[in-house]
């Protein structure tokens, strides 16, 4: 399959091609990590997640961190909050991991308020996708 590209109505060109999407890593398929303040939030997602039959963690913003270092997930979700800033701390960790090896990163999903795709909402490079909100 050729490599293609996504233009979004800005004009901003799509960073994966469709040969160079991130996958899960095979030894760590299926594990997710949740993240997020609203307990309420991580334990619904927490479930859609456990339904699809994955592994998941969950954690506050402040400890995403070194759960995101021990366990190496294929896939991280963010509740962003209010604003889509409630997991900025957990931003840098994950720019580092895909500087370092993009294939190895894993894929990150932002719950947001707002809809869009990443690059129009300017939420920076680690998201690949958003869902909105409200999920049930």
């Amino acid at each position: 399959m050729p490599n293609q590209t996504a233009e979004s109505p800005s004009g901003h060109e799509s960073r994966w091609n469709a040969d160079d999407r991130p996958r899960f890593r095979e030894h760590e398929q299926g594990e997710v990590l949740v993240v997020g303040r609203s307990q309420i939030n991580r334990v619904v997602v927490a479930k859609i997640v456990e339904r699809s039959g994955l592994k998941h963690q969950s954690a506050m913003p402040e400890e995403a961190g070194s759960k995101l270092a021990a366990m190496r997930p294929g896939l991280v979700i963010l509740d962003g909050g209010a604003d889509n800033h409630d997991c900025d701390g957990l931003m840098a960790s994950l720019v580092d991991q895909r500087r370092v090896s993009d294939r190895n990163a894993p894929f990150v999903i932002l719950l947001s308020n707002r809809t869009g795709i990443p690059w129009d909402l300017q939420l920076g490079s680690p998201v690949d996708a958003v869902v909105a909100k409200p999920i049930t």
